[in-house]
């Protein structure tokens, strides 16, 4: 059951009536979790046990790490911590680590064969996983209360709107939401379901648009010119953005019509004036995450610049090894670390403020660095996305400079700007006046359902 089906529409109606007909906290508590279980098993039914298994894991974890004392109380940590990252190197590591072998052996000339996995990877593993551990350290490091509610703590893991594809959320957050009993508010409903209409516009009328365009490029290289290939890095940007950022919105809005507040994940990220920057406005639940839970750990700044540097590295290679188990994510990782190096090293501190010239300067520039890079997050290998980045840059021309039809990569250009100037202008979603959001409510569906392009493609981030 994705967001952008009819099915999820039915669902999330069913459940926020039935949420608010409520009146005890202990019965809604009951009901999301009902609902969260029924929500994951619509993708692969048996997986459930997976993600319960770990629940159960990391529930008692929390409370003998609390009782716990020196040692013992690490020791309890680890294990938790080691049966997350186990489960989650088992299905999403290990193939591609046997791939790596069987190349290695094959290099000098002595093939061997190891049995490979042949299951799916449980979808939004990567997510679930990282927030339980948040649990688990939290607690370790005394900023958190173990939970001894059961039920409480298996919602916080698998609560729907944010279960396959984030925000990482904190448990300082979003636990004490789950406990107190919150009334109605038409004004949390109101801005909630506007949040959830411009994601599913993002969704379904941008990306889904842009995603034909994307494939074309991607898919016919050899056979597009240098304008052509620019055009589509630039489409994936911007899809990939108002793909994982429209999945934001609809989970932030669905929470928001239940009175629970996650955590934002994105802030107009390509306006950024560098790649550090970037980073602090693109998938902040994540990029926190790391910050909190590896870099600080290694040691952040305080140990000198070239410390400083290598636990940048370090953070931004286990980045790239969380969005996938193909040597193109590790690479964009480390390319994006050696960027933020560079750029934080190299960088005078800023005496005053910048000329409009020099800032659009530093957003294009930084704009043109991620999108290069998305290209290897795109492409299927090493050897295509380096092959795609050197058509585009040499400036070659033909008859089919466009793979897409010009007119419709007019109309997602325009697209593309309403977009940025929404956000841009108006960054609330609470429209005060009932009339004015029905209004709103009307144009949205009808724009959804005239240009949107419906064809039940899976949101990106699903697949880590």
């Amino acid at each position: 059951m994705t967001f952008i089906s009819l099915q999820f529409l039915v669902f999330f109606m069913v459940v926020s009536l039935w949420f608010f007909r409520l009146k005890n906290q202990k019965g809604r508590i009951w009901l999301l979790l009902i609902a969260s279980c029924y929500f994951y098993m619509t993708f692969i039914p048996q997986y459930i046990l997976i993600l319960g298994g770990t629940i159960v894991v990391d529930y008692i974890a929390g409370m003998l790490i609390e009782q716990s004392e020196g040692r013992l109380r690490k020791f309890w940590l680890i294990m938790s911590l080691v049966a997350n990252i186990g489960v989650l190197a088992v299905f999403k590591y290990y193939n591609f680590f046997i791939d790596n072998i069987h190349t290695g052996f094959q290099f000098f000339g002595k093939p061997i064969s190891l049995p490979v996995l042949k299951m799916a990877l449980p979808i939004g593993l990567s997510f679930h996983t990282f927030q339980a551990m948040s649990y688990t350290i939290e607690v370790y490091r005394g900023n958190q209360k173990s939970e001894r509610n059961f039920v409480v703590y298996a919602l916080y893991v698998m609560f729907y709107p944010q279960l396959v594809a984030g925000p990482i959320e904190r448990p300082q957050n979003v636990l004490p939401q789950l406990k107190e009993f919150r009334p109605y508010n038409w004004d949390n409903v109101k801005e909630g379901l506007a949040r959830m209409l411009w994601g599913f516009f993002k969704k379904v009328v941008i990306a889904d648009r842009l995603a034909i365009a994307t494939e074309r490029t991607f898919t016919f290289t050899h056979d597009s010119s240098s304008l052509a290939l620019f055009i589509g890095a630039v489409f994936y940007s911007f899809q990939i953005y108002c793909d994982f950022s429209g999945y934001s919105d609809i989970a932030l809005g669905a929470a928001k019509v239940m009175n629970i507040r996650l955590m934002e994940n994105f802030n107009q990220p390509y306006l950024s004036k560098g790649i550090s920057e970037f980073w602090s406005r693109w998938h902040i639940s994540l990029s926190s995450w790391f910050r909190d839970f590896v870099y600080i750990p290694l040691g952040g700044n305080r140990k000198g610049p070239w410390r400083r540097r290598l636990n940048i590295m370090i953070v931004f290679l286990l980045s790239g090894l969380w969005h996938g188990a193909n040597w193109t994510f590790v690479v964009w990782g480390v390319l994006h670390g050696l960027l933020v190096a560079l750029f934080a090293f190299g960088a005078k501190k800023n005496t005053g403020a910048n000329s409009g010239i020099i800032n659009a300067a530093k957003v294009a520039g930084s704009f043109l660095l991620v999108t290069m890079l998305w290209i290897f997050f795109r492409s299927p290998n090493i050897v295509a996305g380096w092959t795609y980045i050197k058509k585009t840059c040499s400036f070659i021309g033909g008859s089919n400079y466009v793979v897409l039809n010009r007119v419709e990569v007019a109309f997602s250009v325009l697209l593309i700007i309403i977009m940025l100037l929404r956000e841009r202008l108006l960054k609330t979603h609470l429209i005060a006046s009932n009339g004015k959001f029905y209004f709103y409510t009307a144009m949205m569906v009808i724009i959804c359902y005239y240009f949107g392009v419906f064809k039940e493609n899976q949101f990106i981030y699903f697949q880590f």
